[in-house]
Protein backbone atom coordinates (compact mmCIF):
# COMPACT_ATOMS: atom_id res chain seq x y z
CA UNK A 1 0.00 0.00 0.00
CA UNK A 2 1.29 3.44 -0.92
CA UNK A 3 1.97 6.16 1.61
CA UNK A 4 -0.84 8.48 2.65
CA UNK A 5 -0.67 12.26 2.61
CA UNK A 6 0.37 12.62 6.23
CA UNK A 7 3.23 10.16 5.80
CA UNK A 8 4.39 11.98 2.67
CA UNK A 9 4.31 15.35 4.43
CA UNK A 10 6.32 13.82 7.30
CA UNK A 11 8.89 12.57 4.81
CA UNK A 12 9.23 15.93 3.15
CA UNK A 13 9.84 17.68 6.45
CA UNK A 14 13.09 15.69 6.52
CA UNK A 15 14.00 16.01 2.83
CA UNK A 16 16.98 18.25 2.18
CA UNK A 17 15.71 19.08 -1.31
CA UNK A 18 12.27 20.37 -0.23
CA UNK A 19 11.43 23.84 1.13
CA UNK A 20 7.89 24.36 2.39
CA UNK A 21 6.40 27.83 2.68
CA UNK A 22 2.63 27.71 2.12
CA UNK A 23 0.80 31.01 1.82
CA UNK A 24 -0.43 30.83 5.42
CA UNK A 25 3.09 31.26 6.81
CA UNK A 26 5.05 33.00 4.07
CA UNK A 27 4.11 36.46 5.35
CA UNK A 28 5.65 35.71 8.73
CA UNK A 29 8.65 33.55 7.83
CA UNK A 30 11.38 35.26 5.81
CA UNK A 31 13.03 33.15 3.12
CA UNK A 32 16.70 33.67 3.85
CA UNK A 33 17.89 31.82 0.76
CA UNK A 34 16.32 34.40 -1.58
CA UNK A 35 19.10 35.45 -3.95
CA UNK A 36 21.37 32.70 -2.62
CA UNK A 37 20.01 29.49 -4.15
CA UNK A 38 23.25 28.82 -6.03
CA UNK A 39 25.48 29.66 -3.10
CA UNK A 40 23.59 27.95 -0.28
CA UNK A 41 21.79 25.01 -1.91
CA UNK A 42 23.15 24.08 -5.35
CA UNK A 43 26.70 25.19 -4.57
CA UNK A 44 27.47 26.04 -8.19
CA UNK A 45 27.04 28.92 -10.61
CA UNK A 46 24.79 27.11 -13.11
CA UNK A 47 21.56 28.61 -14.51
CA UNK A 48 18.32 28.17 -12.53
CA UNK A 49 15.12 27.00 -14.22
CA UNK A 50 11.72 26.86 -12.51
CA UNK A 51 8.81 24.54 -13.25
CA UNK A 52 5.70 26.29 -11.93
CA UNK A 53 2.83 23.95 -11.08
CA UNK A 54 5.17 20.97 -11.14
CA UNK A 55 2.67 18.40 -9.83
CA UNK A 56 4.52 15.14 -9.25
CA UNK A 57 7.76 16.72 -10.45
CA UNK A 58 8.17 14.44 -13.46
CA UNK A 59 9.31 17.29 -15.69
CA UNK A 60 11.57 18.82 -13.06
CA UNK A 61 13.34 15.51 -12.51
CA UNK A 62 13.36 14.61 -16.22
CA UNK A 63 14.93 17.92 -17.21
CA UNK A 64 17.47 17.66 -14.39
CA UNK A 65 18.62 14.30 -15.74
CA UNK A 66 18.77 15.66 -19.28
CA UNK A 67 20.69 18.82 -18.33
CA UNK A 68 23.06 18.07 -15.41
CA UNK A 69 24.70 21.50 -15.73
CA UNK A 70 21.43 23.34 -15.03
CA UNK A 71 19.66 23.72 -11.67
CA UNK A 72 15.92 22.94 -11.61
CA UNK A 73 13.34 23.92 -8.98
CA UNK A 74 9.82 22.49 -9.07
CA UNK A 75 7.16 24.72 -7.49
CA UNK A 76 3.68 23.65 -6.42
CA UNK A 77 1.36 23.87 -3.42
CA UNK A 78 0.31 20.21 -3.62
CA UNK A 79 2.81 18.55 -1.31
CA UNK A 80 1.49 15.01 -1.62
CA UNK A 81 2.12 15.12 -5.37
CA UNK A 82 5.50 16.80 -5.04
CA UNK A 83 6.66 13.98 -2.77
CA UNK A 84 6.98 11.69 -5.80
CA UNK A 85 9.54 13.83 -7.61
CA UNK A 86 11.38 14.85 -4.45
CA UNK A 87 11.73 11.22 -3.38
CA UNK A 88 12.94 10.17 -6.83
CA UNK A 89 15.50 12.98 -6.97
CA UNK A 90 16.90 12.00 -3.58
CA UNK A 91 16.97 8.30 -4.39
CA UNK A 92 18.81 8.96 -7.66
CA UNK A 93 21.26 11.40 -6.08
CA UNK A 94 20.28 14.32 -8.31
CA UNK A 95 22.02 17.35 -6.82
CA UNK A 96 20.64 19.82 -9.36
CA UNK A 97 17.01 19.45 -8.19
CA UNK A 98 15.03 21.23 -5.49
CA UNK A 99 11.33 21.60 -4.72
CA UNK A 100 9.53 24.61 -3.27
CA UNK A 101 6.05 24.09 -1.84
CA UNK A 102 4.26 27.41 -1.93
CA UNK A 103 1.54 29.34 -3.73
CA UNK A 104 2.72 30.57 -7.12
CA UNK A 105 0.97 33.90 -6.46
CA UNK A 106 3.84 34.73 -4.08
CA UNK A 107 6.67 33.17 -6.09
CA UNK A 108 8.55 36.48 -6.33
CA UNK A 109 9.21 36.35 -2.57
CA UNK A 110 11.65 33.47 -3.03
CA UNK A 111 13.97 34.72 -5.78
CA UNK A 112 15.96 37.89 -6.33
CA UNK A 113 16.30 39.98 -9.47
CA UNK A 114 18.05 38.07 -12.26
CA UNK A 115 18.32 34.87 -10.25
CA UNK A 116 16.28 32.73 -12.69
CA UNK A 117 16.98 32.13 -16.39
CA UNK A 118 13.93 30.16 -17.57
CA UNK A 119 10.41 29.13 -16.50
CA UNK A 120 8.42 26.07 -17.56
CA UNK A 121 4.63 25.96 -17.44
CA UNK A 122 3.68 22.32 -17.99
CA UNK A 123 -0.01 21.46 -18.31
CA UNK A 124 -1.13 24.36 -16.16
CA UNK A 125 -4.80 24.75 -15.27
CA UNK A 126 -6.15 26.99 -18.10
CA UNK A 127 -8.29 28.92 -15.59
CA UNK A 128 -10.84 29.76 -18.27
CA UNK A 129 -12.96 31.85 -15.88
CA UNK A 130 -10.28 34.09 -14.40
CA UNK A 131 -7.45 35.61 -16.49
CA UNK A 132 -5.49 36.69 -13.40
CA UNK A 133 -5.08 33.05 -12.36
CA UNK A 134 -3.59 31.92 -15.68
CA UNK A 135 0.13 31.33 -15.21
CA UNK A 136 0.86 33.00 -18.55
CA UNK A 137 -1.26 36.08 -17.80
CA UNK A 138 0.23 39.57 -17.61
CA UNK A 139 -0.49 39.45 -13.85
CA UNK A 140 1.98 36.57 -13.48
CA UNK A 141 4.39 37.78 -16.17
CA UNK A 142 4.88 40.96 -14.16
CA UNK A 143 5.76 38.84 -11.12
CA UNK A 144 8.21 36.74 -13.13
CA UNK A 145 9.99 39.90 -14.18
CA UNK A 146 11.00 40.46 -10.55
CA UNK A 147 13.41 37.52 -10.70
CA UNK A 148 13.69 36.37 -14.35
CA UNK A 149 16.65 37.75 -16.30
CA UNK A 150 15.84 40.36 -18.93
CA UNK A 151 14.75 38.41 -21.99
CA UNK A 152 14.47 35.20 -19.98
CA UNK A 153 12.56 32.33 -21.55
CA UNK A 154 9.13 30.90 -20.81
CA UNK A 155 8.11 27.46 -22.05
CA UNK A 156 4.44 26.55 -22.27
CA UNK A 157 3.48 22.91 -22.85
CA UNK A 158 -0.24 22.22 -22.73
CA UNK A 159 -3.17 20.14 -23.92
CA UNK A 160 -5.46 23.18 -23.62
CA UNK A 161 -6.27 24.98 -26.86
CA UNK A 162 -7.77 27.79 -24.75
CA UNK A 163 -4.59 28.41 -22.73
CA UNK A 164 -2.37 28.03 -25.79
CA UNK A 165 -4.45 30.49 -27.83
CA UNK A 166 -4.64 32.93 -24.91
CA UNK A 167 -0.86 32.82 -24.40
CA UNK A 168 -0.32 33.33 -28.13
CA UNK A 169 -2.43 36.51 -27.95
CA UNK A 170 -0.54 37.67 -24.85
CA UNK A 171 2.71 37.36 -26.80
CA UNK A 172 1.28 39.03 -29.92
CA UNK A 173 -0.37 41.97 -28.15
CA UNK A 174 2.78 42.68 -26.13
CA UNK A 175 5.24 41.96 -28.97
CA UNK A 176 7.03 39.30 -26.95
CA UNK A 177 9.52 37.40 -29.12
CA UNK A 178 8.14 33.91 -29.90
CA UNK A 179 11.08 31.60 -30.59
CA UNK A 180 9.15 28.43 -31.29
CA UNK A 181 5.49 27.48 -31.54
CA UNK A 182 3.68 24.33 -32.58
CA UNK A 183 0.10 23.16 -32.18
CA UNK A 184 1.09 19.48 -32.43
CA UNK A 185 4.41 18.92 -30.69
CA UNK A 186 4.74 15.20 -31.37
CA UNK A 187 3.94 15.41 -35.08
CA UNK A 188 5.91 18.50 -36.11
CA UNK A 189 9.07 18.23 -38.19
CA UNK A 190 11.91 20.71 -38.12
CA UNK A 191 11.85 21.35 -34.37
CA UNK A 192 14.96 22.88 -32.85
CA UNK A 193 17.35 20.36 -31.22
CA UNK A 194 16.51 21.90 -27.83
CA UNK A 195 12.80 21.28 -28.31
CA UNK A 196 13.29 17.83 -29.83
CA UNK A 197 15.14 16.80 -26.65
CA UNK A 198 12.09 17.34 -24.48
CA UNK A 199 9.98 14.87 -26.43
CA UNK A 200 11.34 12.06 -24.30
CA UNK A 201 9.73 13.48 -21.15
CA UNK A 202 6.04 12.71 -20.77
CA UNK A 203 4.16 13.17 -17.54
CA UNK A 204 1.44 10.85 -16.31
CA UNK A 205 -1.31 13.32 -17.16
CA UNK A 206 0.25 14.22 -20.50
CA UNK A 207 0.09 10.59 -21.58
CA UNK A 208 -3.58 10.51 -20.61
CA UNK A 209 -4.27 13.50 -22.86
CA UNK A 210 -2.37 11.86 -25.71
CA UNK A 211 -4.29 8.61 -25.22
CA UNK A 212 -7.49 10.64 -25.37
CA UNK A 213 -6.45 11.92 -28.80
CA UNK A 214 -5.57 15.49 -27.84
CA UNK A 215 -2.69 17.33 -29.51
CA UNK A 216 0.06 18.63 -27.25
CA UNK A 217 0.90 22.27 -27.90
CA UNK A 218 4.21 23.98 -27.14
CA UNK A 219 5.60 27.49 -27.36
CA UNK A 220 8.76 29.19 -26.19
CA UNK A 221 8.94 32.96 -25.88
CA UNK A 222 11.13 35.61 -24.30
CA UNK A 223 10.09 38.11 -21.65
CA UNK A 224 11.90 41.45 -22.00
CA UNK A 225 11.69 43.78 -19.03
CA UNK A 226 11.04 47.10 -20.73
CA UNK A 227 7.71 46.26 -22.40
CA UNK A 228 4.52 47.51 -20.74
CA UNK A 229 2.25 44.48 -20.57
CA UNK A 230 -1.38 44.61 -21.68
CA UNK A 231 -4.01 41.88 -21.36
CA UNK A 232 -5.49 40.81 -24.72
CA UNK A 233 -9.14 41.79 -25.21
CA UNK A 234 -10.10 38.87 -27.44
CA UNK A 235 -12.79 36.20 -27.20
CA UNK A 236 -11.28 32.69 -27.23
CA UNK A 237 -13.15 29.39 -27.77
CA UNK A 238 -13.42 27.45 -24.50
CA UNK A 239 -12.06 23.92 -24.15
CA UNK A 240 -14.87 21.37 -24.16
CA UNK A 241 -13.54 19.68 -21.01
CA UNK A 242 -12.28 20.70 -17.57
CA UNK A 243 -9.96 17.81 -16.78
CA UNK A 244 -9.52 14.16 -17.68
CA UNK A 245 -12.92 12.52 -18.28
CA UNK A 246 -14.76 15.66 -17.11
CA UNK A 247 -16.73 17.85 -19.52
CA UNK A 248 -16.91 21.60 -19.08
CA UNK A 249 -19.83 22.96 -17.09
CA UNK A 250 -20.09 26.42 -18.62
CA UNK A 251 -22.70 26.89 -21.37
CA UNK A 252 -20.53 29.67 -22.84
CA UNK A 253 -18.65 29.03 -26.08
CA UNK A 254 -15.96 31.71 -25.67
CA UNK A 255 -14.32 33.81 -22.99
CA UNK A 256 -11.71 36.55 -22.84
Amino acid sequence: MGKGKLAKFADMEQYENVFQYPYSVVEHVPFEMKGKWREQYFRNTNPIVLELGCGKGEYTVGLARMFPDVNFIGVDIKGARMWTGATEALSDGLKNVAFLRTNIEVIDRFFSAGEVQEIWLTFSDPQMKNPRKRLSSTFFLERYRHFLIDGGLLHLKTDSNFLFTYTTYVAEVNKLPVLERTEDLYHTSGLSPETANILGIRTYYEQMWIDRGLDIRYMRFALPHETKLTEPDIEIPLDDYRSYRRDKRSPLATRK
